[in-house]
């Protein structure tokens, strides 16, 4: 790889590492979480400078349903993004305390929750479109070995997704997603270990399903 795609893949798995780190918000404490997510917009601004010729490209040719699909995800995820950060900033007691903003938290909480349970999830599913530029590299890596995994691929997909359904259960995520609580609710008794397993079977069940949705659409159509 070039320089510029080492940088590439480095800037997503340390937002890959960030991101269910950053949903421990009260496990992992208030002031280091607020960190963490300033970090995340740096990376994902940086993420967009690296891939800015998406953007110029946005009025070039032709509007398939696979590309309207992968747009309409991008697009989403930026609005989250956009959100988090600014909703962040208002509701900050550690990094940005020196900005002189007061007034509407409760909207603003209820803005920044929405936008991290969307977010994690348009996250997820954004790294599942590009899965197979992953796995590319991941196949460079390895080499005549990766055939020799094959099975324990499909085993550890199937384990992945069974787990990652119980854990959308457990973790209450639809609750979050549909604003069915306008709180989010830890168990302060449950090991962190635990809570940030479950989030990553999460991101790998959201980004299964992005995989999968983003295969459906024919390649010709690219």
């Amino acid at each position: 790889m070039n320089a510029k795609s080492t940088l590439k893949m480095a800037l997503d798995c340390l937002m890959v590492v960030l991101l269910p780190l950053l949903m421990a918000y009260s496990l992992i404490g208030e002031e280091l979480h607020e960190w963490l997510g300033a970090s995340m917009f740096l990376l994902f601004l940086g993420h967009h400078a690296l891939n800015r010729r998406w953007y110029r490209s946005l009025a070039k040719g032709k509007w398939t349903a696979r590309r309207l699909f992968r747009t309409f995800v991008n697009a989403a995820l930026l609005l989250c993004m956009l959100g988090l950060m600014v909703s962040g900033v208002i509701l900050s007691r550690h990094v940005f305390d020196f900005l002189p903003i007061k007034g509407g938290r409760g909207f603003t909480r209820t803005l920044h929750m929405l936008s991290s349970y969307w977010g994690f999830c348009l996250m997820s599913l954004h790294l599942g479109m590009h899965w197979n530029m992953v796995m590319g590299t991941v196949k460079k890596l390895t080499k005549s070995k990766w055939q020799v995994f094959a099975p324990l691929r499909q085993l550890f997909l199937i384990i992945m997704i069974g787990y990652g359904l119980y854990a959308v259960i457990h973790q209450k995520i639809l609750t979050y997603l549909f604003l069915r609580s306008h709180f989010v609710f830890f168990n302060f008794g449950e090991d962190i270990l635990i809570f940030l397993f479950d989030y990553t079977a999460i991101m790998g069940l959201v980004a299964a399903a992005g995989y999968y949705a983003d295969k459906h659409f024919p390649r010709s159509t690219a």
